[in-house]
């Protein structure tokens, strides 16, 4: 879990949760596109100027609530795991943050008024977030290789491939759902997309 500490680091002031809380409330209120750095000092209850001290604009604010809403997520659904040094604790864990990232108000409504918030993180970089996430998983895999339980291999590449089918299935299972196939069918798939992958 160091990566979960590293990237806490910048948000362990008390004052900016508060700050974030009061960001996270406008964007859930008017969208990303109407939230100002006035208006989330307003709702903070503080200065301009005192928002402005901790982000020079609202995309590097953004950047710090997508971290902690995230990685918040994924920890969470790490604590809550049985066994993450075994394919299916592994997958297990990982279905579960799928799960809560989908059904994340933050992201669903990011997702409703400003998908393109999300594309640079899909197609150009990654993220903080995302880098937590694939560390995370990282960590669990070797601990797995360590005990024999998951196969050798490059645990960062496994981690990622893995971390890059998850944006599907965090971001596109409506597409593939209809009367045919459910969201359940799917997260049994990609619950077993992992647990194969990581077999001896």
């Amino acid at each position: 879990m160091s990566s979960l500490r590293h990237i806490s680091e910048p948000l362990s002031d008390p004052r900016h949760a508060a700050y974030l809380d009061a960001a996270r409330d406008c964007i859930l209120d008017v969208g990303w596109r109407r939230t100002t750095l006035t208006e989330v000092a307003k709702r903070a209850g503080v200065s301009r100027m005192t928002i402005y001290r901790a982000w020079s604009d609202m995309g590097s604010l953004l950047g710090d609530l997508m971290t902690r809403e995230w990685v918040g997520i994924a920890a969470a659904t790490r604590v809550a795991a049985v066994d993450t040094t075994t394919p299916a604790g592994i997958a297990a864990a990982a279905l579960s943050t799928i799960r809560a990232l989908r059904d994340n108000a933050l992201f669903v409504r990011i997702v409703e008024l400003d998908p393109d918030l999300l594309l640079p993180y899909l197609i150009s970089r990654r993220g903080r977030s995302q880098e937590a996430l694939v560390e995370i998983m990282a960590s669990e895999i070797e601990s797995g290789q360590a005990s024999g339980a998951i196969r050798a291999g490059d645990a960062v590449l496994m981690a990622r491939s893995l971390t890059l089918a998850g944006h599907g299935f965090v971001l596109s299972a409506q597409t593939m759902t209809d009367a045919k196939v459910g969201f359940a069918e799917l997260d049994a798939e990609y619950a077993r997309l992992i647990t194969r992958t990581l077999e001896p």
